[in-house]
């Protein structure tokens, strides 16, 4: 479980990353890497969001502690 937590941090990093290259140099890394709305750059999007999805029920159990 350790792993798969570790994994999708890094995602989620990773996509925060991109995010802030967008906000500030309006470059999207994801887009130069795999191309524009590709197949491959739509399984990064989608894996970054997935990573962000599992890492927010991190914060749903600490609302519960």
């Amino acid at each position: 479980m350790k792993l798969i937590k570790g994994i999708a941090l890094a995602i989620a990093i990773i996509g925060c990353i991109n995010w802030g290259l967008i906000a500030l140099l309006e470059f999207d890394l994801v887009a130069y890497l795999f191309g524009t709305m590709t197949v491959l750059s739509r399984i990064v999007y989608a894996l970054v969001a997935l990573s962000g999805l599992y890492l927010l029920t991190f914060f749903m159990k600490l609302s519960d502690e």
